[in-house]
């Protein structure tokens, strides 16, 4: 979508390129591992995708989704004001342009002219104001309600669409990227989510949820750039050996969430393609710091020092991807702590936090399941072993997959999690470390975290932004009620007769979860 015209008001340079590419420098790194089908797309035929996520509590309210298979879908069937594109910053999409005051306080989208939804009806202010709306206020159970609380007041000055925050917002612009944030039509005072109803790239045909969906082209889409298949079968099957099955027998053209031990065997296979896409996808242990004994920040440390992180790379990624840090940002975003001490395997420094804590040995229980990450069950029997030498007796609480993120993500003290990369630092601390927030999965809460999370939004000096993110790294990273072992590389397959772009963004696994719209067949 280059077609877009940036309009950057009275901000200066320095301050316009901060806004608008402060995500570029996290765009990951593409690797084909068995080499990539190139040729000039075609439009037509029937892709069938295979996803391993999605469960049977799924619904069009895209203020509940949470996982790799509603995500593509919101991005397959619904619009967004803006977009990531491949090499991280952020893109016009349903707004064609944008600008904001001095202060990134008052910013104005400008719509572009005759978009319509699948249903016909033009997509106006009124719908965005709606759409927007509909995630915030005191009644708002949204997973994207923190990224919208600074917002005060939306209005409409003809076609654009005027927000006003409280403070500014450096990076305002990315918050309209986020899943949960598609322009929906406005209805009796709120949004028609249930129709299905979108201006994205394919019209919604079939939804069952924890099954499949099946969506069509959209004939009338604003660009003609993207869009290329006729139709879209979109398969939930967790179960990692169907998923795979599927592929192998053609069933399917493309699946996520490989088994990295038998990549190498896979790759052997004619007629499939692997990819491997660097970003900032991470694996994590949530601990609720609201329950003991994770209330007891020693505890906490106790059990950050007795995970063995290489190990888990190696053992669980097989190499595809580096060991975390215990904070959500990763390397390649432009306010990476690399000063920070690289915290590792220590079973000597788990039981001195032991003993800070009181205790001369720990029992707790983890649950986890598949569902949270590919090989989220071996992940927890490896940090079982290693947190033996701690003095730590781990007992692991192998949960079903389907109804994982309703019945045991915050709901069980201990869980296995992953979260894909957001596009800043501030979309990543303001979805789920603020105070209070939705996805907040271990209910921390520091007030020292959150004055800062307010103060580096509104900041546009990128020097004292850096400053005050890695201190917010480092809180988290001390402090925090999250283990982050290991940052994951997205690799997923295709059969050959897919072409796919030749930079793929790395925010979401498979070029963004924004496939729909890119590939096509050879």
């Amino acid at each position: 979508m280059s077609d877009g015209k940036f309009s950057i008001g009275s901000m200066n340079r320095r301050r316009f390129l901060q806004t608008t590419g402060a995500a570029t420098v996290m765009a990951g790194s593409t690797l084909s591992l068995t080499g990539t089908a190139k040729a000039a797309p075609k439009r037509g035929g029937t892709l069938r995708v295979a996803k391993g996520h999605g469960q049977t509590t799924d619904t069009l309210d895209p203020g509940t989704w949470e996982h790799g298979f509603v995500i593509a879908l919101g991005y397959g069937y619904c619009g967004y004001l803006t977009g990531v594109a491949p090499d991280g910053s952020v893109e016009p999409q349903l707004a064609e342009s944008w600008e904001a005051d001095d202060e990134a306080k008052v910013w104005r989208f400008k719509l572009r002219p005759g978009t319509t939804f699948h249903s016909g009806k033009a997509v106006t202010p009124e719908d965005v104001i709606a759409s927007i709306n509909f995630h915030r206020g005191d009644d708002s159970t949204s997973a994207a309600k923190p990224l919208l609380a600074a917002i005060d007041d939306i209005t409409a000055e003809g076609d654009t669409v005027v927000f006003s925050l409280s403070s500014g917002s450096a990076d305002f612009p990315f918050t309209f990227t986020d899943y949960h944030l598609p322009i929906q039509p406005a209805k009796d005072g709120s949004v028609d989510w249930k129709s299905g109803d979108g201006a994205g790239p394919y019209k919604l045909t079939n939804f069952t949820p924890g099954v499949s969906a099946t969506l069509t082209r959209n004939e009338n889409d604003w660009n003609s750039d993207r869009g290329f298949f006729d139709t879209i079968e979109l398969l939930a099957i967790v179960d990692l050996n169907a998923r795979t099955t599927a592929l192998i027998s053609g069933d399917v053209h493309v699946i996520d969430k490989l088994d990295l031990k038998t990549i190498g065997l896979m790759g052997r296979r004619p007629g499939l393609t692997i990819h491997e896409v660097a970003g900032n996808q991470h694996y994590t242990f949530a601990m609720s710091t609201n329950k003991d004994p994770y209330t007891d920040r020693n505890v906490r440390l106790a059990l950050k020092h007795a995970v063995n992180r290489q190990e888990m790379v190696d053992k669980i990624l097989f190499g595809y991807g580096a060991v975390g840090n215990d904070h959500p940002i990763g390397q390649g975003q432009q306010f990476f702590n690399s000063e920070l001490e690289q915290r590792t395997y220590d079973p000597d420094k788990a039981k001195f936090y032991l003993k800070e804590a009181g205790l001369d040995s720990l029992s707790v229980t983890l649950s986890s399941a598949d569902a949270a990450f590919p090989g989220a069950v071996d992940a927890a029997v490896l940090f079982q072993q290693s947190a033996k030498d701690a003095g730590i007796n781990l007992e692991i609480n192998r949960v079903p997959n389907d109804g994982y993120w309703s019945d045991v993500w915050m709901k069980d003290p201990f869980t296995a999690v992953y979260w894909g990369g957001r596009p800043v630092e501030d979309a990543m601390f303001s979805t789920a470390y603020a105070k209070g927030v939705a996805w907040n999965d271990t209910f921390w809460d520091n007030d020292r975290f959150n004055e800062l999370l307010v103060t580096a939004r509104a900041e546009l000096d990128p020097d004292k932004r850096r400053t005050m993110y890695y201190e917010m790294q480092a809180i988290v990273n001390e402090d925090g009620g999250v283990i982050i072992p290991m940052f994951a590389n997205y690799v997923f397959a295709t059969s050959n007769d897919i072409v796919v772009s030749d930079s793929m963004a790395s925010n979401w696994d498979m070029d963004g979860e924004r496939w729909m719209e890119r590939w096509s067949f050879a």
